[in-house]
């Protein structure tokens, strides 16, 4: 009898361990893995994507430049985005890409100025959840969900704090709308797409904007207090109280504005912090 009860005992603990693993089995994944790479070397050639299974985008954070394939690498020092992605390699490049990033102090909206310094080890990178500090103390982190994504931007006190929208490399247009909150537009990047391809898109905030305009990205000209524009490269920024922390959830859709916004309301409306 004394045997049974020890053979029960056994199989009762294998068990509710294999629970418990089961519960955060996703911890054990490191996106960072297979990021070591570059174009003369190819050593995984992956990105830090947060996504669902068979989500319909990802998000990544950017340490290359706009177009650059090796859209992060290991050895980067500095992040100038994160991006919604779909790549599935380096040599075929992305499409439907548009980034936003934290930008701290004075208004920077180039990829290069705007780029910020941090350190792997103020980074988690999970499938289900991404988190980086960087060294002037902003905080970005995201969740994925299947078409978007809720994201959190954290400003140290006292700090102006603004967030760059950059629309990539092709032709894109922006609408923002201060008393919504929100900013719409569309994206057309990519080299393997169909003729009129358009991605939609939809951001909402949950912090009023203090000032906003629209930019380009190939002369970096700023047009403070503009609320749309169009043509190649176009973004937003928005300025936000000091030191405040902003979430930002993002829907997407390939048919029209109209789908994006009810994917956002679908997949983001009923969720107003990022937990």
């Amino acid at each position: 009898m004394k045997a049974w009860n020890f053979i029960a005992a056994i199989v009762c603990s294998t068990a509710f361990h294999a629970t418990a693993q089961q519960k955060d089995i996703v911890a054990y994944a490191n996106t960072l893995q297979g990021t070591n790479s570059e174009f003369s070397l190819s050593a995984g050639n992956t990105h830090p994507s947060t996504a669902l299974p068979f989500g319909m985008h990802a998000w990544s954070a950017q340490t290359g430049k706009n177009g650059d394939g090796w859209k992060y690498q290991y050895k980067a020092k500095t992040i100038r985005g994160f991006q919604q992605v779909h790549q599935c390699s380096p040599w075929v490049g992305d499409y439907a890409v548009f980034s936003l990033m934290p930008v701290s102090g004075e208004l920077k909206v180039n990829e290069e100025e705007r780029a910020t310094a941090f350190s792997h080890a103020d980074e988690i990178a999970r499938p289900d959840y991404y988190k980086v500090t960087f060294a002037n103390k902003v905080t970005t982190e995201l969740s994925p969900t299947e078409r978007g994504a809720h994201l959190r931007f954290s400003f140290p006190a006292k700090s102006p704090a603004y967030i760059v929208l950059d629309g990539y490399n092709a032709l894109s247009g922006v609408k923002i709308i201060p008393e919504e909150r929100k900013i719409t537009g569309y994206v057309t990047n990519g080299r393997f797409i169909p003729k009129d391809f358009k991605n939609y898109f939809v951001i909402v905030f949950d912090q009023p904007f203090e000032a906003s305009g629209t930019w380009e990205n190939v002369n970096n000209q700023v047009s403070h207090g503009n609320l749309s524009a169009e043509g190649k490269g176009t973004g937003a920024f928005i300025r936000f109280r000091s030191g405040a922390k902003v979430q930002a959830r993002v829907a997407s859709s390939y048919i029209s504005l109209e789908q994006a916004e009810q994917t956002w309301k679908q997949e983001l409306g009923g969720f107003t912090k990022l937990e």
